[in-house]
């Protein structure tokens, strides 16, 4: 029968918290190879979002489509578009000259207008934009109604192909 010490006990603890500190040190990296944010980006957002009512206030003035990002503070895939795709000077540029941006909490309680209806955003979220997954975005034409949704995280190429997508059927749209 093997018989235990517990002299070595504080020893092992000891060992296993240095462990535990260095797996979360490293767990903060990104995850999936997923290259981090530049560091100019992480002091101020090269994205301009704007409040929804903001969006939509100047949307009468000057019409251009409204691209309404949506996440949840617990959604990791969200952080990742953040860190690398919103961070991207190029998907900056494009949202920021062409289209008014907004970012929405999906688990949000606030009141906002969605096609028309006057609904919580989670309620807009889930019944009217019907989404159910996040990332997610709505793109919705400057007098209030969506036009599509899409639900995936994405390269900063994929969203700058389709941004530029949105932009040929922008006429059309902005009087929707």
């Amino acid at each position: 029968m093997m018989k235990m010490s517990w002299r070595g006990i504080p020893q092992v603890v000891v060992m296993l918290l240095v462990l535990l500190d260095l797996f979360t040190v490293t767990s903060a990296a990104p995850l999936n190879g997923a290259v981090p944010a530049k560091k100019a980006s992480a002091t101020k957002p090269l994205v301009h979002w704007m409040g929804y009512n903001e969006a939509f206030e100047k949307a009468k003035k000057e019409p251009k489509l409204v691209f309404v990002d949506l996440y949840a503070d617990w959604c990791i895939p969200c952080r990742v578009m953040d860190a690398n795709v919103y961070s991207d000077p190029t998907v900056a540029s494009l949202l920021n000259s062409r289209f008014y941006a907004v970012k929405l909490d999906a688990d949000s309680q606030d009141s906002i207008m969605c096609d028309g209806q006057k609904n919580t955003v989670q309620r807009c979220y889930f019944d009217v934009w019907e989404l159910h997954a996040l990332p997610a975005f709505v793109l919705i034409a400057p007098k209030g109604m969506s036009i599509l949704t899409v639900t995936d995280s994405m390269s900063p190429q994929e969203l700058q192909y389709m941004l530029y997508q949105f932009l040929e059927k922008e006429k059309e749209w902005i009087s929707r």
